[in-house]
C-alpha cells in the first residue's frame, strides 16, 4: 500500500519538456548510469533516471546507500550549467534546499532541516542524502530519499523515513514531481542571478549554523568550531572567518 509503482508515463507527461524522465526497475547506480550516458554524449540536458532498486547505490564520500525495493525515491538528474565553474558547488546546496521546500510544501507539519552541505533531516534524523558530481558541461545530482522504510529497514539508527515520521504523502511519483518542479524553478533563477537569492533561505533551515560542530576535513584533521553563515559559493563560514568547502560535519550536543 505504501510502495506504489513508479509511473513513468505520468512523470514524463507532467514534467516534460524541461525534464526527460526514465524509470528502471533495478540498476547498480542511477548516478553511474547517468554519468556513463553523459560521458558518451547520449544524455540530454534535463535527463532524469529513477530506479526502484539500486544494488550499488552510493552517497557522499563514497558511502554505500542501499534501500529495499520501492522503499526509497532514488534518482539522478543531469543539468548543463552556464554559470562559471567556480560557482557549481552551490548546486548541491540548492538541491538540498529544493528537496526541503518540496517536502514542506507536501506536508507543512514536517520540521525539515539541512545538515551542511546537503543531508536532509527530519526531526533531527537523516531522511535523504545527495551526491553531486561535475561533468565537462554541467552537473549530475543523485538523490536518495527514504520514503516508506520500516524501522528494521533503516541503514542506521540516526536515519528515518517519511512513513515513520507520519508524512501524509508517501507516493514516490508525487514526491518526485514536486522535487523536480521546485528544483527547476530554483535552478533557472540560479542560472540568472547566482546564489544570492537562496543563501538566506538555506541558512534558515541549516542546522549546522550557530551550534558547536566537529569538522572532519578530507585529510582526516578534525576541528571543533562554530559556523555562522554560508558563503556565496556554498562554503561553511566559521566564526573566525575560515571557509570550509569540503568536510564531514558532526553536530555536537
Amino acid at each position: 500500500m505504501h510502495r506504489a509503482a513508479l509511473r513513468e508515463s505520468e512523470l514524463r507527461a507532467e514534467l516534460s519538456p524541461y525534464w526527460r524522465v526514465s524509470v528502471v526497475d533495478v540498476t547498480g547506480s542511477t548516478q553511474t548510469d547517468l554519468a556513463e550516458s553523459v560521458n558518451s554524449n547520449s544524455a540530454n540536458d534535463g535527463e532524469v533516471l529513477i530506479a526502484n532498486y539500486q544494488s550499488a547505490g552510493r552517497g557522499r564520500l563514497d558511502r554505500e546507500f542501499i534501500a529495499p525495493p520501492s522503499s526509497a525515491l532514488l534518482f539522478s538528474m543531469y543539468k548543463k550549467v552556464q554559470r562559471p565553474r567556480a560557482e557549481w558547488n552551490f548546486l548541491a546546496l540548492l538541491a538540498a534546499l529544493s528537496i526541503a521546500e518540496a517536502l514542506t510544501s507536501i506536508d507543512s507539519n514536517q520540521a525539515i532541516k539541512v545538515k551542511w552541505p546537503n543531508d536532509i533531516l527530519l526531526n533531527e534524523k537523516k531522511i535523504a542524502g545527495l551526491l553531486s558530481q561535475a561533468t565537462d558541461d554541467g552537473v549530475i545530482i543523485g538523490v536518495g530519499l527514504n520514503v516508506s522504510m520500516q524501522e528494521d529497514e533503516l541503514p542506521v539508527q540516526t536515519a528515518t523515513s517519511l512513513l515513520l515520521e507520519g508524512c501524509r504523502e508517501v507516493d514516490r511519483n508525487e514526491i518526485a514531481k514536486k522535487i523536480l518542479q521546485v528544483f527547476e524553478k530554483h535552478f533557472s533563477l540560479w542560472e540568472n542571478q547566482g546564489s544570492a537569492p537562496f543563501i538566506s533561505a538555506y541558512e534558515k533551515i541549516c542546522s549546522s549554523l550557530h551550534e558547536k560542530i566537529q569538522i572532519i576535513l578530507p585529510d582526516g584533521e578534525s576541528i571543533t568550531a562554530e559556523a555562522t553563515a554560508i558563503s556565496p559559493l556554498g562554503e561553511l563560514v566559521l566564526s573566525d572567518g575560515t571557509l570550509i568547502n569540503s568536510a564531514d560535519i558532526l553536530h555536537l550536543r
